[in-house]
């Protein structure tokens, strides 16, 4: 990254975007950038707080392109029609990922924490970070969610934080392959399952990240990861879980509605912890972070006292409201393994849930439609109820053929309650209808910021039934 260079982000907006813009911004570069979202009227107070920070927004209509000394930062798979790449390539400008972008940052930097797998990215980024920035290494953290830990009145979307300390924490990604851009101090290797690529894909892309890295830290209770590591024999490896082979090892497991309760086995010793997030699925998260922490020299003590005040991310099992003893739910599961963990944890504890999920688009219907289909049926209860709408499509040529329809049938073919409602508006006065006191409604999906507005009508419209 050049501080003398100006870079003009296409989809500013967006979760993998946006805090990548604030790191460039802190750094000292010039930015700018568009938005669909923008243009459509969408999001006005997460643009309205880029403006404040001195980020100039345009139309993504290129004229926010003016110089060919411009680098814009696009998608791989933004298409050359699009208007700002189009005036880009008028103009000569040098053209790189974000992935590409985020690369360049993360490996020049003196220390480094990359959080991969299929779930848990950003939660576990989050906490690393939070407990590294505790423990007093100021680090800078990238993130693909809004850190509640973070959040202050100046950085209401905190999915970033800048520090000057030696240590750069971010979430990279398999979806795309960028994964294999970064290497690594510290590699964190939650799970492997399919997402967006096949099995065989993913193996060779974790394979590669874990081997890059001096000290990469494991999931010993993921079949994938374990089949994947184990042959792999890497000095220095750590592995946490539940396992009794764990390096970092949870036992007498306590689950709450807000939050668990644990012992901790590591590096020969035992801690007494408390999350103040819920769920199995956060106390593996918190294993992991504790142990990717410990790489870099913090104590598991420390660890411990930062991660038991770690608030969670936004859209992660974030409890939006109640309204005549009903609950609402913001949560980003959208894969098999996300929407598992959820429906987990509310089946932990009674009351009747009602599942709303907008996929995140055709494309995933088709790679993992069946999948999901099997998540829902086995661990929805015969009065639970789930409800589907349209998948996320914000426009561009994509196959339709398969659409959320093949979920609900699938659903209601195995015996339990679902419904497939194409407009999110209808489903939303649905779920009105059908909730009682005492139920839970989770909202699940990803690329779409509005699902948490969605949500926060929904208390709002539960309010008003009474």
């Amino acid at each position: 990254m050049h501080k003398n260079k100006s870079y003009f982000f296409c989809g500013i907006g967006g979760s993998g975007m946006l805090p990548l813009a604030n790191i460039v911004r802190d750094a000292g570069a010039t930015v700018a950038g568009s938005d669909r979202a923008l243009d459509q009227g969408r999001l006005g107070a997460k643009f309205e707080w880029l403006q404040s920070l001195g980020i100039d927004l345009f139309a993504q209509d290129g004229s926010g392109l003016v110089s060919g000394d411009q680098i814009l930062i696009a998608s791989a798979a933004i298409e050359d029609s699009v208007p700002d790449v189009a005036k880009a390539n008028a103009l000569g400008c040098a053209r790189m990922t974000r992935a590409e972008l985020l690369a360049d940052l993360f490996n020049n930097a003196p220390r480094s924490v990359a959080v991969g797998g299929t779930s848990g990215k950003s939660t576990v980024t989050g906490m690393i970070g939070w407990i590294l920035t505790d423990a007093g290494l100021d680090p800078t953290i990238m993130n693909g969610a809004v850190m509640k830990n973070f959040v202050a009145d100046d950085a209401p979307f905190a999915s970033a934080r800048v520090g000057q300390g030696d240590v750069f924490v971010s979430e990279v990604d398999e979806s795309d392959g960028s994964i294999a851009l970064f290497t690594p101090e510290v590699a964190v290797l939650n799970n492997v399952s399919l997402d967006h690529k096949s099995l065989e894909e993913l193996r060779q892309l974790f394979g590669d990240f874990a081997k890059k890295a001096k000290t990469s830290v494991w999931n010993a209770d993921d079949a994938e990861t374990v089949a994947l590591m184990e042959p792999l024999s890497l000095a220095g490896a750590i592995s946490f879980g539940f396992a009794a082979q764990a390096d970092f090892r949870a036992t007498d497991i306590v689950d709450l509605p807000l939050g668990s309760r644990f012992t901790l086995h590591a590096m020969g010793d035992t801690h007494d912890v408390a999350l103040i997030v819920p769920g199995r699925h956060n106390i593996a998260n918190a294993l992991a972070a504790i142990a990717a922490a410990t790489a870099l020299g913090v104590t598991v003590a420390q660890a411990i006292r930062a991660i038991e005040r770690f608030n969670g991310l936004a859209r992660r099992f974030d409890i939006v409201g109640t309204a005549n003893d009903i609950t609402v739910i913001d949560d980003f599961g959208h894969n098999p393994d996300k929407i598992a963990a959820t429906l987990a944890t509310l089946k932990a504890f009674p009351g009747r849930i009602i599942a709303f999920f907008q996929p995140h688009g055709f494309g995933p219907i088709r790679v993992m439609g069946a999948e999901l289909a099997g998540v829902f049926a086995n661990m929805l209860g015969k009065d639970d109820h789930l409800i589907l709408c349209d998948p996320v499509y914000f426009g561009g040529t994509v196959d339709k053929s398969i659409g959320s329809q093949s979920i609900t049938d699938a659903v209601t073919a195995a015996g339990q309650n679902a419904e497939y409602i194409p407009a999110r508006e209808d489903c939303g006065n649905r779920m009105v209808d059908l909730a009682q006191p005492g139920d839970r409604i989770v909202i699940m999906g990803a690329r779409d910021d509005t699902l948490s507005a969605f949500a926060g009508g929904l208390v709002m419209q539960l309010a008003k039934s009474s």
